[in-house]
């Protein structure tokens, strides 16, 4: 079962219908209980980096999601289910992230912040094509660890679009915003 988290926001039904398109089952899911028994895990997040936080807190998410992580639980984030894996964002001064991926997320300091539409993704591994994906971002990450950046994007500058690491894949943009491009991530992650 692929568990799409429920935090209190989040395009978790877009999500849903791209794993419905492609005949997977998936159930938004918002307990610890539902967490621990996914076989893969989809974390979607709209909204601030300090909100996200403070709801997986309430909700008592953070722990079941990081202890699926570390057994080896496959893991999908999507914008700021990215930036959360990291340490801290400049968008919400000292509130710590999950910290599995030593970094800061940052904000745009030049062009129309936030970005919103469509941009293209240079690939730096055999996972991503180049294409073009939906962002809707003001920050993004500044991995300490380069070895684990997959995509870069341009604006005004590149930055960090997607990160793999082991059984984690998270990317800045909508794969479920983002058409065919964006199902044929879904689709490679399922086969992973």
């Amino acid at each position: 079962m692929i568990a799409i988290i429920d935090y209190g926001a989040g395009n978790l039904n877009s999500v849903k219908n791209a794993f419905d398109f492609l005949g997977e089952e998936s159930v938004i899911v918002s307990t610890p209980e539902a967490i621990d028994n996914a076989n893969r895990i989809v974390l979607p997040g709209v909204g601030s980096f300090g909100f996200m936080m403070e709801s997986l807190e309430k909700k008592k998410l953070i722990e079941p999601i990081k202890r699926a992580i570390a057994r080896g639980v496959p893991f999908f984030g999507i914008c700021l289910g990215l930036q959360i894996l990291f340490e801290e964002s400049e968008e919400s001064k000292g509130v710590k992230g999950f910290g599995i991926f030593k970094g800061k997320v940052i904000k745009f300091q030049n062009g129309k912040v936030p970005q919103i539409g469509w941009n293209r993704i240079t690939s730096k591994n055999e996972f991503f094509e180049p294409g073009y994906a939906y962002f809707v971002n003001s920050y993004y990450i500044l991995p300490e660890n380069k070895n684990i950046i997959t995509t870069t994007t341009d604006y005004f500058g590149e930055f960090a679009s997607s990160i793999q690491y082991k059984n984690i894949t998270a990317v800045q943009f909508h794969p479920e915003k983002s058409g065919e491009f964006g199902i044929e991530i879904f689709r490679r992650w399922l086969k992973c």
